[in-house]
């Protein structure tokens, strides 16, 4: 038996998220397909974490067990054969058999991308979320903003409701907000994220750039645990996970 883990690069716009599910078209369905196909059985595949219909993946990471002969490293080309065009395995390598792609990961990378003009975007659409309300975003009261996410903090008031996590407790080392044009990246990285944590600062820092929150406010905010005082969830097509780190 051996251990194969695999970087995964998707555009999740076609699919109800990463887990399998009846009746629905699913990231990690669609790849235990293709590895039964190539290998002749239908593996556990166990991915770093959920993501959500619409979610996309520069760097999402799984693993699965087989007694395949196929030498780890072909499992990219043989895989990439056989799968739809909006996944890609951008690696695969043999991993130590207590590696587990949720398990290990110590920490993961999530950016947020935004459109911030008057007219929508072809090209876009299912990938950035458009502002069309806002002339221009106050990008700097954003940065100002997000400083106030970075640390240790109970992040309660920024989960989405009906979860059933009991530590809320999260680190963010980092919150970079850079600027190409009418393109915004929010870019996060943390020891781990709640269920729709990312979305929900993003929509913060959001209300921050069009001053419906002042930055001198999101202290008593994250403080309050209350997640009616924080700004909307964002749409979920503009939301990537960029990296898993282990």
């Amino acid at each position: 038996m051996r251990n194969i883990k695999l970087i995964i690069e998707y555009d999740g716009t076609n699919y109800r998220g990463w887990q399998s599910q009846k009746n629905v078209s699913s990231i990690q369905e669609t790849i235990q397909k293709a590895i039964e196909k190539i290998t002749g059985s239908k593996p556990n595949l166990n991915g770093s974490g959920r993501t959500d219909a619409g979610v996309h993946a520069f760097g999402q990471v799984a693993n699965f067990f087989t007694e395949s002969k196929i030498p780890a490293d072909r499992f990219t080309f043989a895989l990439n054969a056989v799968l739809p065009k909006d996944i890609v395995i951008k690696a695969s390598s043999e991993a130590e058999m207590d590696f587990h792609a949720r398990y290990s990961a110590v920490g993961k990378r999530y950016s947020y991308l935004m459109l911030n003009s008057k007219q929508p975007t072809a090209l876009y659409r299912n990938l950035a979320y458009h502002i069309s309300y806002c002339d221009k975003l106050n990008i700097d009261q954003m940065r100002i903003a997000s400083k106030y996410f970075v640390g240790t903090h109970d992040f309660s008031g920024f989960m989405a409701t009906g979860s059933s996590v009991k530590d809320t407790i999260r680190t963010i080392y980092d919150i970079k907000i850079t600027q190409n044009e009418d393109i915004i990246k929010l870019t996060y990285h943390g020891n781990g994220f709640l269920y729709n944590m990312v979305r929900i600062i993003s929509g913060t820092l959001l209300y921050a750039g069009i001053g419906k929150i002042d930055s001198n406010e999101l202290s008593d905010i994250i403080d309050s645990k209350d997640r009616t005082k924080a700004g909307l969830t964002l749409p979920a097509h503009g939301l990537y996970l960029e990296k898993v780190l282990y």
